[in-house]
């Protein structure tokens, strides 16, 4: 796949300006708990290649039917507590989200909230605040919760690795957008890097597939997580939005809401995304 570079700058300035998102899921007066929503929420946000098989709310999407329910949860009887973590199971979270225990992702989002409990007991002395305060800068919160098993996304490619760390960047930007603490270097966070964005950049003809990759996704959907092929979509997309930053000065984890926003008008959802079963998104 490549990036038409020469289409850059015209695509950079045809973008909105950033701050017509949705308002956040959840939202508390409380940093404590603020921070615990950031962590958790992002600790279960993936599950991208499941979306077409999980009971969704009406009107909702895939995400926006889990984020539902944690917010629910956090509103009606505050965050969960660390020894609630650390005894997750496959019911408790499969009754807040509202979906079936069996379902193969209630497992996992079990285990990444485990692992929160885990972290945020043993090196944080139970306060989900920690972490914040603990980093001097958003690139080093991210840093600590990509060191965790719940934040964990590293490709290899071509005898390389490659650190994505789509859910890590993005429970140090949701701290910070929620104004927790007031730590510099947000415009040094990446795209978060996951399926829809490419596919946005595919349809405005600024990322291009190979032919015959193409025809074998808009066929089936599914990719493998960690085939060459998905961590190639992954990164073109990372390194396009950092293109458009240079060419916008908008920071790239900015338009990368810009363009995730983009992929739920119905132009995109009418062709079918790339979809990876995995934790990573």
């Amino acid at each position: 796949m490549r990036i038409d570079e020469r289409a850059i700058e015209e695509y950079a300035a045809g973008l909105p300006a950033p701050g017509g998102e949705d308002p956040p899921p959840f939202a508390a007066d409380d940093p404590e708990t603020a921070a615990a929503f950031a962590i958790c929420m992002n600790a279960i946000n993936f599950g991208s290649g499941w979306w077409p098989t999980i009971r969704k709310r009406p009107g909702h999407s895939g995400y926006a039917t889990m984020a539902a329910g944690v917010a629910e949860r956090f509103a009606g009887k505050g965050p969960w507590s660390v020894a609630e973590l650390q005894a997750m199971d496959t019911e408790a979270i499969a009754a807040v989200v509202g979906q079936d225990p069996e379902h193969p992702l209630m497992e996992q989002f079990a285990a990444a909230l485990k692992d929160v409990g885990n972290q945020i007991d043993k090196e944080f002395d139970g306060q989900f605040l920690g972490p914040a305060q603990k980093a001097a800068s958003i690139p080093a919160l991210v840093e600590i919760f990509a060191g965790w098993d719940a934040f964990a996304d590293v490709s290899k490619y071509d005898g390389r690795t490659v650190p994505f760390f789509k859910r890590a960047q993005l429970a140090a930007a949701d701290t910070y957008r929620a104004e927790i603490v007031d730590l510099p270097g947000f415009d040094r966070l990446t795209a978060f890097a996951d399926n829809l964005v490419p596919h946005v950049l595919r349809l405005d003809n600024v990322l291009f597939l190979d032919p015959e990759f193409a025809s074998s996704l808009d066929k089936t959907a599914l990719v493998l997580h960690g085939a060459p092929e998905e961590v190639e979509l992954r990164a073109c997309a990372v390194h396009a939005v950092e293109l458009l930053s240079a060419a916008s000065g908008v920071p790239p984890a900015e338009i990368d809401g810009i363009l995730w926003n983009r992929g739920r008008d119905s132009y995109y959802k009418s062709v079918p995304r790339p979809r990876s079963r995995n934790t990573a998104y």
